[in-house]
């Protein structure tokens, strides 16, 4: 089971050449862009571990690639994405966000069915990646 979160998620992967032409479209448009990882994948776990800082001040691609580079050899076995924002609406929004990296295994995710107050059925979603501690479940 392959996670497809974010902008491209109907997409074959990204190559690094498109990656970098997505983020120099970012960095065109004045949205800052940043790298953020998580080894929780769960579609509503939205606030993944930034990788340093946003990247306010750089204007060409080749940075954030190297910085994404970085942050792939730190973890080989985590999901990476990468996020642009758009300031221009006074607030910080998300302009386009987009996964670029997953691990070799993806574990996947279990469906539990659960009977509530009159008779309602409800599902809960719970990542198998869970059931490992923090830094070892991939």
């Amino acid at each position: 089971m392959r996670i497809t979160q974010g902008t491209f998620s109907f997409l074959p992967d990204l190559t690094d050449e498109e990656v970098k032409a997505q983020v120099q479209y970012c960095l065109d448009n004045n949205w800052p862009v940043s790298i953020e990882y998580t080894d929780d994948p769960h579609p509503r776990n939205v606030y993944w571990h930034m990788w340093k800082l946003p990247f306010f001040d750089l204007k060409d691609a080749a940075g954030v690639m190297q910085e994404l580079a970085e942050c792939r050899s730190a973890y080989p076995n985590f999901y990476i994405r990468i996020n642009g924002f758009d300031a221009s609406y006074g607030r910080q929004t998300t302009a386009l966000s987009f996964i670029v990296q997953w691990p070799g295994e993806e574990p996947g995710f279990a469906t539990h069915r659960v009977e509530a107050a009159d008779r309602q059925m409800r599902y809960l979603i719970h990542p198998y990646a869970t059931d490992k501690p923090v830094g070892q479940r991939y």
